[in-house]
Order: structure tokens, then C-alpha cells, then sequence
């Protein structure tokens, strides 16, 4: 990584440069000799009292003193991407989110603020409310101005969670062109915590389609029954909001592999939306792992969409499945953005909580 200029180091960035990406070298504090340096590539979020925040790629948050600094410059604002469907993080997030979508919503300027819960009833009484099923249905999808201070945005948003009963999450993106490392570092300054960190990843759909695997032992459906959500890890109790979140999109199919007495063997779910397919729960029994079930759940699925007119594809991993990071690293599946959640801190937070 070169800094130099006349064969000296410098510092090259100011705060004028927040916002940018940038690249700096600083001096580890507390080493032995000789000095230690390290370096650090994102975006610089804030430079204020001699602190720079940096934000990475994958959403983690960096906190260097100024004082420490020896070299810095500004820096390309994405690295190009190697492979994979051209798609703007924009696209993208509106093309995920009508692949989960709410039981209800609102708008808050560019934001949209997102549930998807159920009313609990006992002896005829309502009695609150039941924890939202999934982050992504259940969590604020920030896609621009929301038209009023940070600050007055957050406490909208706390409110509108509280009066469903659920901890109020808000939805970032970072490592693309136009992703959210400055809303992530506005969020962590004000003590909302990140929770689950994942990444989307796309890929060109027909290779998918042509994996050398048999499919027929792969049933299509376009409505989730009750052996399906018998595999399902992420459905719990099945109620009214599930079947609505996992039924929505503009063309949904889910796949099953029998496995028998009991739940099916593997699982998936496909929603084709113009020329992007989404891939996600596709879930296999443990005891049937290493049987090439997920592939070919994917590659029925791909197959299906591929007829519909689809031609790129999608899908969310989250970064600590190795498995499935290897498995659709060898389909051709590249990282286009790191998606972080972050939630309110605890001590505002009511009780209840939302699966992933």
C-alpha cells in the first residue's frame, strides 16, 4: 500500500474528507520496539476531538487518535467487483426487502419503517403482542433522507416499534457504492448495537440452473404446507405473519425434498422479481448432509426461474456459516455488500425480540 510522496510518508486527509474512502497507516500505541504500524481501509464516518472512525467493509466500526496517524490518502469509492450481475446496492435492498415483506409499513421520508407481527389473544382479550418474525420484516429500511434531524428520525422509529411491541431495528448496508458506513457509525455512536452482521451475495443464475444434479426428486410448490415449515429452523410457532412473510414476493416457490417419515430432507425458497431470483432457506436434515440435497434444491429452483425470465441472482449468508459460504462460493456466488442490524440500546428497548 503506498503512501509515500519524495519518499516520505504523509498524511493526505483532513476532515474534509469524511465520507470518503480512505486508506491509513497508524502507529500501534503501547508496543515494543521497533514501532509496529497497521493499516486501515473504509470509509471515514466522523473526524472529531482527534478521533477518526473508520468504517470498514464488513460494518466494523475502527476508532484511531489522530496523534497516531503517519500516512493516509483517499481512495477509490468501491473496489470494482470481479464477477457476478452489475446491481446497485439501491436495487438490491428493494429487490430483498419485497422478498420479506411486512404485515405492515410506514414511511418516514426515504425510510421505511417495517413489521410483521401477531395479536395474542386470551378468552377473547387481546394480550399483546407476539415477538416479529424475522429482522428483515421487522426492521427499518433506510434508503435515504428520512426527512427530519437523526435523532427525531430514531425516536420515531423507537415509538412505532413500541407501540407494536417489538425492539426497534434499523437495517444497514456497507462495502458498496452508496451502502451506509456514515448512518452505521451515527447509530453506534448513539449506542444502537449491531447484532447480526451477513452478507448479499449475487451470482449469474443460469450456471446455477445447469449444475450436473438430479432434480426430480425436488417438488415445486407455490404454497408453503406444513411439512416445509416442519424443516423450517427460523418459523417457530407458525402463525398468520409467517405464512404472510414467506408467502409474499411477486413469484414465490418453495422446494421440498421428501425425507421420508417425518420432516422433508431439505427445503428451499425461491422469489423471482424481474430479472433477479432470491434464494434463501434452504435448509437440509443433518442426518442428510453431504448428499448434494442443497445443490440440488438450488439448481430446481434456479431452473424454475430461469422459465420466468430471470437471468441474475441472489441470496443472504450470514458470515459466520461456513458451509454455506463454501457452497455458493462454488456455485459463483460473489459478496456485492456486507448487511448489518442494528438495535436500539437495551435499556430503551421493550421486551420481545425477532429471529434473523
Amino acid at each position: 500500500m503506498e503512501f509515500t510522496a519524495g519518499g516520505r510518508l504523509e498524511v493526505r486527509i483532513t476532515p474534509s474528507d469524511v465520507g470518503k474512502r480512505v486508506s491509513v497507516r497508524r502507529l500501534v500505541e503501547g508496543g515494543a520496539p521497533p514501532q509496529e504500524f497497521t493499516d486501515t481501509v473504509g470509509v471515514l464516518t466522523s473526524w472529531n476531538d482527534d478521533v477518526l472512525v473508520i468504517t470498514r467493509r464488513d460494518g466494523e466500526i475502527v476508532r484511531i487518535a489522530q496523534r497516531t496517524l503517519v500516512a493516509g490518502k483517499t481512495v477509490p469509492a468501491a473496489p470494482a467487483r470481479r464477477r457476478g450481475p452489475a446491481a446497485a446496492y439501491d436495487e438490491l435492498a428493494r429487490v430483498a426487502a419485497r422478498a420479506w415483506q411486512p404485515v405492515e409499513s410506514e414511511r418516514l421520508g426515504d425510510w421505511e419503517l417495517r413489521a410483521a407481527v401477531q395479536e395474542v389473544r386470551a378468552d377473547g382479550a387481546a394480550a399483546g403482542r407476539r415477538a416479529g418474525f424475522t429482522r428483515r420484516a421487522n426492521s427499518v429500511l433506510p434508503l435515504g433522507d428520512p426527512g427530519r434531524p437523526l435523532d427525531e428520525a430514531l425516536g420515531a422509529v423507537r415509538r412505532w416499534y413500541a407501540d407494536r411491541g417489538l425492539p426497534a431495528y434499523v437495517q444497514t448496508a456497507t462495502g458498496g457504492a452508496g451502502t451506509q458506513e456514515r448512518l452505521c457509525a451515527e447509530l453506534a455512536e448513539r449506542g444502537w448495537e449491531r447484532e447480526v452482521s451477513a452478507e448479499l451475495r449475487v451470482g449469474a443464475l443460469a450456471p446455477v440452473g445447469d449444475l450436473d444434479v438430479e432434480t426430480g426428486h425436488v417438488a415445486l410448490s407455490r404454497s408453503v404446507g406444513a411439512d416445509w415449515l416442519g424443516r423450517y429452523q427460523r418459523s417457530g410457532e407458525v402463525g398468520p405473519q409467517v405464512l404472510h412473510v414467506l408467502g409474499s414476493g411477486p413469484s414465490v416457490w418453495f422446494a421440498t425434498v421428501p425425507g421420508g417419515e417425518g420432516s422433508p430432507a431439505a427445503i428451499g425458497r425461491c422469489v423471482v422479481d424481474g430479472r433477479w431470483a432470491g434464494f434463501m432457506a434452504v435448509e437440509v436434515d443433518p442426518a442428510r448432509r453431504r448428499e448434494g440435497l442443497a445443490t440440488a434444491v438450488m439448481a430446481a429452483l434456479a431452473r424454475r426461474a430461469l422459465t420466468e425470465g430471470a437471468s441474475a441472482a441472489w441470496l443472504q449468508v450470514e458470515q459466520d456459516n461456513g458451509g454455506a459460504r463454501a457452497l455458493y462460493d462454488g456455485m459463483g456466488f460473489a459478496t456485492h455488500h456486507h448487511y448489518h442490524h442494528y438495535r436500539e440500546p437495551e435499556r430503551d428497548a421493550p421486551g420481545g425480540g425477532v429471529g434473523q
